[in-house]
């Protein structure tokens, strides 16, 4: 999308299943009793439209610490691939994006420094940060991700670029 309009991007983070423990939780458990092979399905079927790669996770992980890497990540140079190696290692590799030495893995792999990386997660530097999206987001009334905000108008969750390219062009219009 980029590549074709004046686009910025600015990651708002949001509150998906925050109870979740460190370790992790089934996706059976979280959906239980609910046949999950259907919504695998249609998440693999956007993904693949969507040209992503998909994994087949069978556990959710707490993405708190991932946002607050995220965050810091924003502030430092280059740090906007941050965000696709979470997204890669998360629902591609099914990596406990919740685990410190695996987000510190990821940071180095973004080229950030992985000593700072530790540093600010362990000290939660970016806790108040990701707070304020938090309430951001709920105020905005987001109840899922992706979602695509912009002049009190929303596209949410994984769309086809067409769609995305008609929210541009309509804001672009609005100019």
């Amino acid at each position: 999308m980029r590549q074709h309009y004046p686009v910025q991007v600015r990651w708002v983070h949001f509150p998906l299943h925050p109870e979740t423990p460190p370790e992790g939780r089934a996706l059976a458990d979280l959906f239980a009793g609910r046949n999950i092979e259907p919504m695998r399905a249609r998440m693999r079927a956007l993904m693949q439209e969507a040209g992503l790669p998909y994994g087949e996770r069978t556990h959710t992980y707490n993405s708190r610490l991932a946002q607050e890497l995220g965050k810091w990540a924003d502030t430092q140079p280059g740090g906007e691939a941050i965000h696709d190696l979470l997204y890669r290692a998360y629902f591609v590799d099914a990596v406990n994006i919740g685990d410190i030495g695996e987000l510190v893995r990821i940071a180095g792999d973004a080229g950030l420094e992985t000593t700072t990386a530790r540093r600010v997660l362990e000290h939660r530097e970016f806790r108040s940060q990701v707070d304020a999206d938090w309430q951001r987001s709920r105020a905005a009334g987001i109840t899922g991700v992706p979602t695509f905000y912009s002049n009190e108008l929303v596209v949410v969750g994984c769309q086809p670029y067409e769609v995305l390219e008609r929210f541009v062009k309509h804001l672009m219009s609005e100019l």
